[in-house]
């Protein structure tokens, strides 16, 4: 068993982890726990898909997280891999019950709930992580950096484009789609997209939106494509267009940021490719090669980063690093959707 400190500074491994939900993003996640640490258990409410991954790695399977987290006292570390509209459920659950939490993307729907999550969090003395791996993209790392050193200066606007395809059949039989369960296209699809924008630019003080749903009428129950106008708290405007019909296949995730000293662009399908840039005196490193998309059989989604996750949960742990993305941040960047829907919504009266 691990033992490890209340507080955030040491740990022995190997660590003890679960998961909450035995869905298709539980697999990546448990492909990195068991290089890391060991799987006791994992939990869904269909006990056959519980079965099917725990019987991969010698873990205990569960129908209920409540008969999970009592009947596994050396968990260390839930992972919550569950529909977007129960992470709050799920990880104040296991917070309480005295364990700390990786929650997959989106923290919550709303930011009342991350609020709820952290403080439950504070109030355990537990520490709570949130999924974001698109920060581990090498372009987007580089960009990051160029931005906090100054080398584009003062920063004027921004571009960001979320060109995917999710087809009728990817929400068939699914929680994806529920307004409830699912939330909308921007958390579920393109949240890791918005999170960057507060990354880089910081929190959004006016938005202007327009949403509709072309190309899933009676499938989805929210738009499939939206058109948002942001103005950031430090003056910078920003664009963003997002869709998932663009045709037969993922066409589009890209970033544009003009500066003072420097324009550039991370593109690709995914943000994972440097497509160009022209900074006064500086050119960024373009040699590091971004990971393949997370496959999902019939689709992608983006890229597989989730070794960097759990490499940052590690060091947090046995060295007292800081979180990679914390909670805080996480609870912006839904509050940026929120800000966007209610938006979009104040339109269509």
């Amino acid at each position: 068993m691990a033992q490890q400190d209340t507080g955030s500074e040491t740990a022995q491994l190997p660590m003890n982890f679960a998961i909450v939900g035995c869905g298709r993003i539980a697999q990546r996640h448990a492909e990195h726990i068991s290089s890391r640490g060991n799987l006791r258990a994992v939990c869904d409410v269909d006990f056959d898909r519980a079965q099917k991954l725990g019987s991969q790695y010698d873990a205990v399977a569960y129908v209920s997280i409540e008969d999970m987290l009592a009947g596994e006292p050396d968990i260390d570390i839930v992972a919550i891999c569950s529909p977007n509209g129960h992470h709050r459920e799920h990880s104040i659950l296991a917070l309480e019950a005295g364990r700390h939490v990786l929650c997959e993307k989106p923290m919550a729907l709303s930011a009342h709930d991350c609020g709820e999550m952290i403080k439950s969090a504070e109030r355990c003395n537990r520490r709570l992580f949130v999924v974001k791996q698109n920060r581990f993209n090498p372009p987007i790392a580089g960009l990051k950096e160029a931005i906090d050193r100054g080398v584009l200066g003062k920063l004027y606007s921004l571009q960001l484009s979320c060109f995917w395809n999710r087809n009728n059949d990817y929400y068939k039989d699914s929680w994806k789609g529920s307004r409830d369960l699912d939330g909308g296209t921007l958390y579920t699809q393109f949240s890791h997209f918005i999170d960057l924008l507060y990354w880089m630019v910081g929190d959004v003080d006016e938005v202007s939106a327009m949403t509709d749903n072309f190309g899933h009428q009676g499938t989805i129950e929210f738009e499939d494509t939206g058109v948002v106008v942001l103005r950031f708290q430090n003056g910078v405007l920003g664009t963003v267009n997002f869709t998932v019909n663009s045709y037969d296949g993922n066409m589009e995730g890209s970033l544009v940021i003009f500066g003072e000293k420097g324009t550039v662009k991370v593109g690709g399908q995914y943000l994972n490719e440097l497509e160009y840039q022209r900074i006064e005196g500086v050119e960024l490193e373009t040699t590091a090669v971004a990971r393949p998309p997370n496959e999902y059989g019939g689709y992608q989604g983006s890229m597989s980063n989730h070794d960097k996750v759990y490499d940052n949960l590690i060091d947090v742990f046995m060295h007292g690093a800081s979180i990679s993305t914390n909670s805080f941040e996480a609870l912006k960047t839904v509050e940026i959707i929120e800000k966007i829907y209610r938006a979009a919504a104040s339109r269509s009266r």
